[in-house]
């Protein structure tokens, strides 16, 4: 039988427990940058509806970043415009992410020249996008002491970019293509394909000519109608687990 000191030490810990889950979920909260709450930041566009999750990553350069509407980023996700902090880039953005973009966690975009995300793309966890590379011409300098080399980069609308994929300098992305997760892309990506490895091929890619080529292996999800309540689609369900049963 436990002791009235252990069983009052377990009530203490459970509040404490849920004290610091109350606080921690009060600082997520109040922590968020939006619009209407840009806290410490000065973006040059941030638009209605989209939200930085708390705690963030690496922030500076804002006056450059352009944020869309109604995105959604992660939190520890760092975004950068600039080799460094305080530098005037002149009157131009240099990172620019469009309408309804999301962000995963921890995911990088780093825009030490332009880098441009379209809208409507999704951006799985730990997905590292970047201008700049090292450069190794001398090979009797330190590699992280010679100036980078920096290319454009682009992604295209509605793509979908998995977990740990990184996007290199000059990478150019088309809309609606999908990065396989961990895949290093760099180079032309057509519209309407699919990509993985290391570096990253095309494996599948749709033309109006020819469909899906190599074919699709299973068949297209079907949507929910218009007009499905939750509630319907629960006694769906549960009509099919009794089925099953």
């Amino acid at each position: 039988m436990p002791s009235r000191r252990n069983t009052q030490a377990s009530r203490w810990s459970r509040l404490a427990q849920r004290a610091v889950h109350a606080g921690w979920a009060w600082a997520q909260r109040t922590g968020s940058v939006t619009a209407e709450r840009p806290g410490r930041f000065r973006f040059g566009a941030l638009g209605t509806g989209t939200r930085l999750a708390f705690p963030l990553g690496t922030v500076f350069g804002e006056p450059w970043i352009h944020l869309g509407a109604y995105c959604i980023v992660g939190e520890q996700v760092t975004l950068t415009a600039g080799l460094m902090p305080d530098l005037d880039l002149g009157p131009e953005p240099i990172l620019r992410i469009g309408d309804g973009v999301v962000l995963g966690r921890g995911s990088h975009v780093i825009a030490d020249t332009t880098v441009t995300i379209g809208s409507d793309c999704y951006v799985g966890p730990y997905v590292y996008v970047t201008s700049t590379n090292h450069s190794y011409d001398d090979p009797h300098e330190p590699i992280g002491k010679q100036w980078p080399r920096m290319e454009p980069v682009s992604i295209g609308p509605g793509c979908w970019i998995g977990t740990g994929a990184v996007i290199l300098p000059g990478a150019r992305i088309g809309r609606n293509v999908v990065v396989a997760a961990g895949a290093i892309v760099r180079g032309t990506v057509p519209d309407h394909a699919v990509v993985a490895g290391a570096p990253a091929k095309v494996v599948r890619r749709w033309t109006a000519e020819e469909g899906w080529q190599p074919p699709l292996r299973t068949p297209p999800p079907v949507p929910i109608p218009d007009g499905i309540t939750p509630e319907q689609l629960l006694a769906l369900s549960e009509l099919e687990a009794e089925a099953e049963a």
